[in-house]
Parts: structure tokens; sequence; C-alpha cells
């Protein structure tokens, strides 16, 4: 007798995090929503403006697009007076890859287009490998890989950790250039004891919080608010390297609710298990076979 909680089988184990992985830490209770990260990524991405509004004189997105990598978004509620406070509050959420520890657009591309380096963890984009498919944006469970319709030669555009600044000894631009240390970078596993002791520190506490990198970079005093005790990122879809703290339940920010295993991880399994000994094709092909025989009228 199967117990009732039982799980069916997976096609492979989940993938663990990379040891020398690298990412950022976002820290919502830090964030002032000046999106000095927003045009630190296009500067150093060399990325054109992108426009809401019709009169075109400055750079104001409404969210991710092919020519922004990274934005600041706000939740807000009644009066929006309190910062960090779900009931007449808001709060500010960066958007950008989370650079998935298994990720499903890698999964989901047939042309290993999207790879994600052995090395540090970085989900990259190949376009000479790209057919333009669009399986990664379907795929995607933070909807951030995005295409290039405008154009006549289109690319897949997302961030890339700024790992073309990594080749000169820099880091993401995003978190270099952030005033108050709501974005810092550095490996996963130092970001991740990073969050857990601000998950320990009390409100109204005078800590000290790292800016730019979490080690070896500024140092900043600030008065601790309360947190929603979670580390996002932390197990959601078999983990990320992009990793949140807030003072605001994460489903109000924006970011969906999944499960600890990763959408490449099930939907793999769905494809062997269709797909073992090409049973369910040659059923459907002989099944299409007969209805036409069965349909089609002789012809001399």
């Amino acid at each position: 007798m199967v117990a009732a909680n039982a799980h069916p089988a997976l096609a492979r184990e989940p993938k663990e995090r990379i040891k020398d992985a690298v990412g950022m830490l976002y820290d919502s209770t830090v964030c002032i929503g000046c999106k000095a990260c927003v045009s630190a990524c296009k500067q150093f991405n060399e990325t054109p403006s992108s426009f809401s509004s019709t009169d075109e004189l400055w750079d104001n997105p409404l969210d991710n697009d092919s020519k922004t990598y990274n934005i600041i978004k706000l939740y807000k509620d009644g009066t929006g007076a309190a910062k960090d406070q779900e009931k007449d509050g808001h709060a500010y959420i960066k958007r950008q890859c989370m650079h998935c520890v298994d990720p499903a657009c890698v999964s989901a591309c047939p042309v290993s287009a999207l790879a994600k380096d052995p090395a540090n963890g970085i989900v990259s984009y190949d376009k000479k490998a790209c057919i333009g498919c669009r399986y990664c944006q379907i795929a995607c469970p933070f909807n951030v890989p995005k295409f290039e319709f405008e154009k006549a030669f289109p690319q897949i555009r997302k961030c890339q950790l700024c790992s073309h600044r990594m080749e000169k000894g820099d880091f993401a631009a995003c978190a270099q250039y952030c005033p108050t240390g709501a974005t810092i970078y550095g490996k996963v596993e130092d970001l991740l004891a990073e969050a857990k002791k601000r998950l320990a520190y009390k409100p109204g506490e005078l800590r000290k919080y790292p800016v730019e990198r979490v080690n070896g970079g500024q140092v900043t005093e600030r008065i601790v608010t309360p947190y929603v005790m979670h580390i996002y990122g932390e197990k959601e879809g078999g983990g990320t390297q992009v990793l949140y703290l807030s003072g605001v339940a994460f489903e109000k920010l924006g970011l969906p609710a999944l499960e600890e295993t990763s959408d490449a991880q099930r939907s793999e399994t769905i494809q062997h298990t269709i797909y073992k000994g090409m049973i369910a094709p040659i059923v459907f092909l002989g099944g299409l076979v007969y209805a036409v025989h069965k349909n089609t009228k002789d012809h001399k």
C-alpha cells in the first residue's frame, strides 16, 4: 500500500549549489528606491533607455524588458506611509535574473544557448547558439528572459551578473553602485551566512551592514527593522544565487511561492516518463496513421 504523502520518483537527484557560486543578497528593508542600481546596470551593460511614457525624456521602464535587466519595483498599501509594513505601508523589491541552482531556462533550451557556469554558477546566454524558440521565457518561473521583438535579428536579454566585468576584477554593477548596501555581492555561502545573521538581529538595535560586497567592502550602521523570518531563494525552486530579505511578505512583492523541487527537475521527470522506450510517441504516431488511413478515400 502506497503512503498518502508519497511522491513520484524523480528522473534525477536535485542539483546542489556550486561551492564557489557567486550571487547577490538584496535586503528590501535597506533599499530606499533610488534606482542607482538600475542606472548602473544600464551604463555598464550598454543597454538603451526604455520608455513607458510618450515624452521619452528619461529612462522609465515599468518592468524588466529587453533593455532593462534590473529594476526596482514598489509595493504600496493604503496610505503607504510606513516603510516595510504591509498595512498602510510600502516596500521596494529588486527584480533580475535569479541565477537558479537548477535553472529551468537551461533545461528547456534545446540548443544550449543558455548555460550555467560550472565554476561560479552564473547563467549566461550565447547569442550564436540561440534559435529564437523562446522556450526559456516560458520555462522561467520568475519571468526573466526577454526577447527583442522590436529587432529584425533579435536575441534573448537578461542579467548575466556582469560576468564581463568579473574578467577585469570588478563585480555586479548594481551591487557596486548601491549607496545603502541594499544589494551586496559575494559568494552565496557567505551571503546566506549574512542573511541568517540579520534575521537573528533584534529590531531597534544598531548594527553594521556591509556595502557593495559581503566581505572586504565598506560597512554602514543602521537601525534594524523587523524582518519576515525567511530567506527567499535559499530553497525556493531548488535554490537561487540571488537571495532576498524583506519586512513584507514576499508574495506581496511579486515573488512567486515555489516548492523546493525545481521546475527543471520536475519537467525532466515528465519528459523521461513520456519518452521512455519511445512508447508514447510510437502509440501516438500509430494512432495518427490509423486515423489518416481510415479517413482517406482510395485514389487510383
